[in-house]
C-alpha cells in the first residue's frame, strides 16, 4: 500500500493535480480530485467485497465519472490487488529504503502501526 500511496502521490505532483492522501484513512476527508469520494467508495466495496455495496457504488461511481472511468478504476483496483497479493504471498517486506522515502506519509497516514519490515 505504501508504494500505492506514494505512487498517487507522485502522479498528483507530475499532473498538478490536488489530492488529499488522508481521504484513503479517513472517509470523512475529501481526495480533492473529480468523482473521488465515489472512487473511494467503490474501492472500499470492491476490497470488503460485499455485492450488494459494490453494485450501488459502482452506480454512483459511474454517475460521477462515466462508464470508462468505472472500467479504469476496477483494473487499477484489481491491479494494485494482484501486487499487494505477490508482496504478501513472497513475504517481501517493506525495504528500509521506501520507509525512508515515504516517512511523511507513514506518519500522516499513521501506517507506523502496521508491520511490514519483517524484522
Amino acid at each position: 500500500m505504501l508504494s500505492h500511496l506514494g505512487m498517487l502521490s507522485w502522479s498528483s505532483e507530475e499532473t498538478n493535480t490536488p489530492v488529499n492522501l488522508m481521504a484513503v484513512a479517513d472517509p470523512a476527508v475529501d481526495p480533492l480530485i473529480p468523482g473521488g469520494v465515489a472512487l473511494l467508495r467503490f474501492t472500499d466495496a470492491v476490497l470488503e467485497g460485499a455485492p450488494d455495496q459494490i453494485a450501488l457504488a459502482r452506480v454512483d461511481l459511474n454517475d460521477e465519472v462515466g462508464r470508462a472511468g468505472v472500467v479504469k478504476a476496477a483494473g487499477v483496483i484489481g491491479n494494485f490487488q494482484m501486487m499487494n497479493r505477490v508482496a504478501d504471498g513472497t513475504g517481501m517486506p517493506v525495504g528500509p529504503g521506501s520507509r525512508i522515502r515515504h516517512a511523511d506519509l507513514i506518519e500522516q497516514l499513521d501506517l507506523g502501526r502496521l508491520d511490514h519490515t519483517n524484522e
